[in-house]
């Protein structure tokens, strides 16, 4: 495997740099809706308070209630009208009418919105906000990375993404999963996160570098292994530093130069080895895979979701079906640049492939919704404007989704490809207290999926009409 470039002079990846930056930030910046913390907080005298733990009687739960004109619980046909939820702490504890409400509680009511699960992106990139991201990694730091994303991911809260998912993000060490350690030990208010730190790539695959002289020695945006042992060697290292799903690049790809998404790039005996490791760890894997033989290959070795799945056939939609396989197919980012186009050669790539196939590719989509294949949303968007990954709504009602398959596309599917349908995903009693809402009916009018007006996460409301 072409690691040695990460450790230069003998030295460890500071895998955990970027979460010490994160860190000293925390002293200074506190996340949306918070107050700072006092540092003395911190300090050995603050310890010994005179209470302790045996003295002191534990906080009661908040109670809160929230009303609505309808609301989309994720898992109906139907929406709920004139709706309310009751909230206890983090956790949602009834849902029903106004009269559920206890007196004396705060209500937030937001009238004739529609509220819903909060939304979820199985496939985003918030380390990459350039079209350049195969170079990026080499004029950033991973701890500035980190700081960027950081910005990113709570742009992407504020824009209902309560739950984020990072399918390898461009960075030469650890970034994406620091930042989720920083969310997740409270220095920073964000959205929910989960994913792997890098795509793992064959030799001159879409995770290579594959535009610069042989005579330049350059460390890659993602892994890159050749053979079952240095997969197994890679898997094992994701795990190790924080990665809870592997990302593999079975096939070429749209964004990357020099490589061509109709190849396949593994074969079985590498594809077997990747997910046997992961297995062990009871770690899931997705596969990027455009080429329908791609596709099918990494379904037979036993991957928990495709991404993209541009040339799929009537016989990986089959599969896909037969065995559960999830499919993330990131639609709206190949309209997005024919729209708008770019001057950088990975994006120039996408424009000239998305321009070519995007019709078919819609028509394949939409055979994978008749076929009852699990689809959930994926924007493929990096850290650009939020609001721009929820346009994935539309692009599947495009395809074939009724409003409000799309919507659960956004929530319960998402939450069901993570393993997380137990706490996320739907508006129901025992959830996590994870809602947004919309002024107006995205049953309707689904582009109103982009204009999120209320967001609140884990009971705490981060965004109010």
């Amino acid at each position: 495997m072409k690691r040695d470039q990460r450790r230069e002079g003998g030295r460890r990846p500071f895998g955990r740099a970027a979460a010490v930056m994160v860190m000293v930030a925390a002293a200074g910046l506190a996340g949306p809706g918070e107050a700072t913390a006092d540092p003395a907080a911190a300090t050995p005298a603050a310890t010994a308070a005179p209470a302790t733990a045996a003295t002191a009687s534990p906080a009661k739960p908040a109670v809160k209630g929230i009303l609505c004109g309808q609301l989309i619980d994720g898992r109906s046909d139907r929406p709920l009208k004139n709706a309310a939820i009751l909230i206890e702490g983090e956790k949602i504890v009834k849902v029903g009418g106004p009269d559920i409400l206890p007196r004396g509680i705060e209500v937030i009511e937001l009238g004739s919105a529609t509220v819903m699960p909060g939304l979820i992106d199985l496939h985003c990139h918030p380390l990459e906000s350039t079209d350049s991201y195969q170079i990026d990694h080499l004029r950033w730091s991973s701890a500035y990375k980190a700081l960027r994303g950081l910005k990113a991911v709570q742009d992407d809260l504020m824009a209902g993404w309560t739950t984020l998912r990072v399918p390898g993000d461009g960075d030469v060490f650890y970034a994406p999963m620091d930042l989720r350690r920083a969310i997740n030990e409270g220095l920073f208010v964000g959205p929910r996160m989960s994913g792997a730190a890098h795509y793992i790539s064959v030799t001159g695959g879409g995770g290579d570098i594959n535009f610069m002289s042989p005579e330049q020695h350059l460390i890659a945006d993602g892994l890159v292994v050749d053979g079952p042992e240095e997969m197994r060697k890679a898997v094992r290292e994701e795990i190790k530093y924080g990665s809870d799903w592997i990302k593999l690049l079975v096939t070429g790809a749209f964004m990357s130069t020099g490589d061509s998404p109709g190849d396949v790039h593994f074969s079985p005996e590498e594809l077997k080895a990747a997910v046997d490791e992961a297995s062990r760890r009871r770690v899931p894997v997705m596969a990027h895979a455009h080429a329908a033989e791609g596709i099918k290959m990494a379904i037979r070795a036993g991957v928990r979701s495709i991404e993209h799945g541009t040339f799929m056939d009537a016989e990986a939609i089959s599969l896909m079906k037969e065995r559960g396989v999830f499919l993330v197919p990131t639609m709206y980012v190949g309209e997005y640049y024919v729209e708008r186009g770019s001057e950088s050669p990975e994006m120039q790539k996408m424009v000239d492939l998305s321009r070519k196939h995007q019709a078919e590719f819609t028509r394949r989509v939409g055979d994978a919704i008749r076929a009852g294949v699990k689809i959930a949303v994926g924007s493929d968007f990096g850290a650009y404007a939020p609001e721009l990954g929820a346009h994935e709504f539309a692009s599947l009602v495009k395809a074939g989704m009724t409003p409000m398959q799309a919507i659960q596309a956004g929530t319960r599917v998402g939450a069901e490809a993570l393993r997380w349908d137990d706490r996320l995903g739907t508006v129901e009693p025992g959830k996590l207290a994870d809602l947004v809402a919309v002024a107006g009916d995205p049953l309707k009018d689904i582009s109103e999926m982009t204009r999120v007006t209320f967001v609140m996460i884990g009971g705490k409301v981060v965004k109010r009409p």
